[in-house]
């Protein structure tokens, strides 16, 4: 199997994982604690392998490249924020389920955006000159961002948790290693396939951590089933309002063909994995945004399939030369 083939049929892997974790959860209540012993240790490895597939040594590339950079970065950290806030109107006033909402979509993806804008015909040049910054932004607005649209509540949320120790713990720490990974990597043309080889890993761990939460939030899952009836609407106009939104931007700054796929899996994929260690981290009365965010990316990457052939053939037919 490719790894092409991998990624595109991820979700399906995914889902296979959380029924097997609820099965497990429910058949044995009392592997929950062990489970929840693994997800954290999981989740580092996770991260490390995913922040080694983004080229950190890229990010003076996105300075130099100023137009359709600051058109994505506009739209991911201006337009997008303006419709998160706007369908928060149609949420269930329930905390925990718009914290969940509020931390998967204001941060834009930077792993798997990569992988559809290339088999979308996109800019996968310029996508991946993108993912850095967008990494370190998201990273340093989010917590803007929350405390704007949630208030003083946020900082009771911060708080109240292990959200300090978590960032440090699972982002920085696994930053810093991928950074230092790339370094070494770069230092000698026979450890090349290093890097190929950690750009496996992604999939199978974000597995086994799906399968971790789910195993060891079995009531909470079920429990929120109703809810993410309702949260199910907000995630399907939150892709069509960001692609909307893209297809605007493009039209707008008279973008091509390839620059313009690129800016649509921007703004509609979503970077649920980095969030989803914080909302881990909160009390167990928050632990619906956790299953919040796990059923975003379900939903997404279910959404990708679609937008897979509608970008290129309906919203931006035609042959994608890149414009240097």
């Amino acid at each position: 199997m490719k790894r092409e083939q991998l990624e595109r049929y991820q979700v399906w892997v995914y889902l296979t994982m959380i029924l097997i974790g609820i099965v497990l959860g429910s058949a044995i209540p009392e592997a929950a604690a062990l489970f929840e012993a693994l997800l954290w240790p999981c989740l580092a490895a996770l991260l490390y392998a995913t922040f080694t597939q983004v080229s950190l040594n890229r990010l003076p590339d996105a300075f130099r490249d100023t137009r359709f950079i600051g058109i994505a970065l506009f739209g991911n950290f201006v337009v997008v924020p303006l419709l998160v806030w706007a369908l928060l109107l149609l949420l269930p006033q329930e905390p925990a389920v718009m914290l969940g909402v509020l931390l998967v979509l204001l941060v834009p993806c930077t792993d798997w955006f990569i992988t559809f804008t290339h088999l979308a015909g996109g800019d996968t040049k310029r996508a991946i000159v993108l993912t850095p910054l967008s990494l370190l932004l998201q990273l340093a607005l989010l917590p803007l961002y929350l405390w704007i649209i949630m208030g003083e509540s946020f900082f009771e949320i911060l708080s109240g948790g292990r959200v300090a120790t978590v960032f440090t713990g699972l982002i920085v720490v696994p930053l810093l290693l991928a950074y230092v990974t790339q370094v070494l990597v770069g230092r000698s043309s026979s450890r090349s396939g290093i890097l190929e080889g950690l750009g496996w890993l992604p999939v199978p761990l974000l597995a086994v951590v799906v399968f971790l939460v789910a195993g060891s939030q079995v009531e909470t899952v079920v429990d929120s089933l109703p809810v993410l009836a309702e949260v199910l609407a907000v995630f399907v106009l939150f892709l069509v309002g960001a692609a909307g939104a893209a297809l605007a931007l493009v039209r707008s700054f008279n973008l091509p063909v390839a620059q313009g796929r690129t800016l649509v899996f921007a703004m509609t994929t979503r970077n649920s994995f980095v969030v989803l260690p914080f909302a881990l981290a909160l009390p167990d009365s928050w632990n619906l945004a956790v299953i919040v965010i796990v059923f975003q990316s379900l939903v997404e990457l279910l959404a990708m399939a679609g937008l897979l052939w509608w970008v290129p053939k309906k919203l931006f037919p035609g042959s994608a030369v890149t414009r240097r």
